[in-house]
C-alpha cells in the first residue's frame, strides 16, 4: 500500500517546523493513539519494561533549541513507541520500532514494523519540508505492507484510516507549533520581537555566540539540531 500527500503548516518557517518534528515528546503528543515513543538501544525491545517505565513521565513539548538538541531524533537510531489505533471493528495496540534512515534539513525518513496480537505491519516513511504561501507545505509518502485481520479488511477501509491519522497528527503539530510560538510572542518584546519562534536562532543558528560550543564545531545549535554543516549555515 502507498500512502502519500502534503499537508501544509500556516504560520512557520521549515526550520521551525523541523525543529517540531526533531522533537519524539512533540510526536509522541501528535501522533493519534500513541502511548509513547522513546529512544531505545536496538529492535529487540522489552515493551513491557517500557510500559512501567514510561508511565509515570512528565514531559512536554519545547520551542526550545538547546531542549531539543538533547532529545531529537538521530540517524540511524531506533526508537519504540506503543500505538493503538481504530480500524473497522477492531482496536489494535502495535508494538512499533522504527530507525531513523535518513535526517538531513529539509528531508527525514524512517522504517519500521509493528505487531498486535493479530495484526502487523511494516512501512517506510518519508518527509519533506518546503516554504510555501506563508508557511510550511510538508510533502509525505509511506509505502506499508499489512498483514493479519486488519489486511483482510482490505484498501478500502484501510486507506481512510490512514489518512485520517495522518491529518490528525498534522493537525496536531500545527496546534502544537501555535502553542510553543505563542509564550515567545510575549517574551519577544524583550528581544527583536520576532514572534515567529524560529528566530530563537538568531544567536545559535549562526554559530556564533552562546549558540555555539566545541561540541558543535562552531556551530550554534539550531544547525546542529537542523544537521547544517558550518559551510551550510553561512549566507
Amino acid at each position: 500500500m502507498n500512502f502519500s500527500g502534503t499537508f501544509h503548516l500556516d504560520e512557520t518557517t521549515p526550520e521551525d517546523v523541523w525543529l517540531a518534528l526533531s522533537d519524539p515528546v512533540l510526536i509522541e503528543r501528535a501522533l493519534p493513539g500513541c502511548q509513547f515513543l522513546v529512544r531505545v538501544d536496538d529492535t529487540d525491545v522489552d515493551f513491557d519494561a517500557l510500559r512501567e517505565e514510561t508511565a509515570d513521565r512528565t514531559v512536554a513539548p519545547t520551542a526550545d533549541p538547546a531542549v531539543i538538541e538533547e532529545r531529537a531524533f538521530e540517524e540511524g537510531g531506533h526508537y519504540a513507541a506503543l500505538l493503538q489505533l481504530s480500524v473497522g471493528p477492531i482496536n489494535p495496540t502495535f508494538e512499533t520500532v522504527v530507525t531513523v534512515d535518513r535526517r538531513e534539513f529539509p528531508e527525514m525518513s524512517a522504517s519500521g514494523e509493528g505487531s498486535s496480537s493479530n495484526s502487523s505491519f511494516e512501512l517506510s516513511s518519508g518527509m519533506t519540508l518546503a516554504a510555501a504561501d506563508g508557511g510550511v507545505d510538508v510533502d509525505w509518502e509511506t509505502d506499508a505492507e499489512v498483514f493479519g485481520k486488519v489486511a483482510q479488511m482490505g484498501q478500502r477501509v484501510v486507506n481512510p484510516v490512514a489518512n485520517r491519522v495522518v491529518k490528525r497528527f498534522f493537525s496536531s503539530v500545527q496546534d502544537e507549533l501555535h502553542d510553543l510560538r505563542d509564550p515567545e510572542a510575549a517574551a519577544g518584546d524583550a528581544g527583536d520581537g520576532d514572534a515567529d519562534g524560529a528566530d530563537g536562532d538568531d544567536a545559535a543558528g549562526d554559530g556564533e555566540g552562546d549558540g555555539a560550543d566545541e561540541s558543535g564545531g562552531g556551530r550554534g545549535i539550531v544547525d546542529r539540531v537542523l544537521g547544517r554543516s558550518n559551510n551550510d549555515s553561512q549566507p
